[in-house]
């Protein structure tokens, strides 16, 4: 069995607080995550307009459960948060088998799974249990108890905020809403805190760092509702979801499918993984239909490993800590770091043109130590970064043609600068 590194260990620990579109459970978790990393939290009042969406009243939840006729309790909360069916009202009652029917969810395909619920804005109740229970149900009277409240209160989102030397941004968002599910929420949590810790340590950053935990939908709406007047600086963005199971990685693109988040993002993907799917926008799935809704369209791609609703444990207590291992997570983290690495090249090969010093024929690399060499400097880089250095291309020009990652072009054109095969343009 492998070893657990830190953002297994975080997923873990994050695992058991029940989470939802607000309530404590968000805010105890942005708290265990500030332990990481300072987080600032804002808080949104309920009944505040945040563009067509009303914050909704605040939930949180103490017990639930349904005993049977003979007192033996069938369903706890306390053992497992999908239990309920999130934003559920409470309720004390006894009921009849058919009265209580209407108000349970189970699979019948999974039959020792518990679905995963909600009812966030339609007033309402509900139980999820196995349904191998579920059918061992006999006719009775049920005691059904949930102590809850929905009062009004407030909706949190965390932001982790690194500047650089531009106050040009780079988003990376993750939606913290759901209860005791380990990959879709938790891996996206821990790996976006795991680049954060990264990228703090990172002391040339050229662009600014914005990484975003909120809940899902609503919370991406009220934050963009907030930050409106500065939405023009975001440059690149990623929404980062189901980062920890098994499958290969699902790439979609951006509402405009050819920005240079989708053009770095895939070409990676491409190089690392021939197994990974590219897909199109489409107006559905996480928090990247927010940010590329028409008046914004922001760039946001979103990564993931496998896409919404297609694995058999999404949305279930399938989902659990042993779904997610360690080593997808670290194979996550070290692909977006990638990605920012290429970003902040792209930024650097953006600032300006280069021009090949020897016009005429190729210079002779050998004797430069440029040629054949086995260290930082890539052979094939140092080769197209001269030809196409004539003052008209540019280093993402040139990596498109290449398909060579931007960082290594980079490098090359450093390397080449600095034995004086390259100047800048008058």
């Amino acid at each position: 069995m492998e070893s657990d590194n830190g953002m297994h260990q975080l997923l873990k620990d994050l695992f058991p607080l029940c989470r939802s579109i607000t309530g404590h459970g968000v805010r105890q978790t942005l708290q265990r995550l500030g332990e990481e990393i300072p987080v600032r939290c804002t808080e949104i009042p309920s009944g505040t307009q945040v563009l067509d969406w009303i914050v909704p009243e605040e939930w949180n939840i103490r017990e639930a459960w349904i005993e049977g006729p003979d007192g033996t309790r069938l369903v706890d909360f306390a053992n497992h948060s999908l239990h309920v069916v999130s934003y559920s009202e409470p309720i004390e009652a006894v009921l009849t088998l058919e009265q209580l029917e209407p108000h349970l969810h189970s699979l019948p395909d999974q039959p020792h799974a518990i679905p995963y619920r909600t009812s966030y804005y339609q007033r309402s109740w509900g139980f999820c249990l196995p349904d191998r229970i579920r059918k061992s149900l006999s006719k009775g009277n049920y005691r059904v108890r949930i102590d809850s409240d929905l009062a009004p209160g407030h909706l949190t989102f965390g932001e982790i905020y690194l500047p650089g030397s531009s106050t040009e941004e780079v988003v990376l968002s993750a939606h913290i809403c759901h209860p005791s599910l380990a990959n879709d929420n938790l891996s996206g949590i821990v790996v976006a805190v795991e680049i954060a810790k990264w990228l703090q340590a990172m002391v040339d950053r050229k662009l600014s760092y914005r990484i975003l935990l909120a809940p899902g939908t609503i919370g991406s709406i009220a934050w963009l509702s907030k930050n409106r007047a500065s939405l023009d600086r975001i440059r690149y963005g990623l929404v980062l979801n189901g980062l920890g199971g098994p499958h290969p990685w699902t790439y979609k693109r951006s509402r405009r499918g050819d920005h240079r988040i989708d053009k770095i993002t895939e070409s990676i993907l491409t190089r690392r993984s021939p197994a990974s799917v590219i897909e199109p926008f489409s107006p559905y799935g996480y928090d990247e239909r927010q940010f590329c809704s028409p008046g914004f369209q922001l760039p946001f791609g979103s990564l993931s490993r496998a896409c919404w609703g297609r694995y058999p444990e999404y949305h279930t207590s399938g989902d659990n800590p042993d779904y997610v291992s360690a080593s997808s997570l670290q194979e996550s983290a070290e692909l977006i770091k990638e990605i920012v690495r290429a970003i902040e090249c792209e930024r650097v090969s953006e600032e300006g043109l280069y021009v090949g010093t020897v016009r005429y024929g190729e210079p002779q690399l050998g004797r430069r130590g440029l040629y054949g060499t086995a260290g930082e400097i890539d052979t094939m880089a140092v080769l197209w970064v001269l030809n196409y250095s004539d003052g008209e291309h540019s280093l993402r020009e040139i990596a498109d043609r290449s398909g060579i990652p931007t960082e290594r072009l980079v490098r090359a054109a450093q390397g080449l600068l600095e034995r004086g095969l390259l100047s800048r343009p008058l």
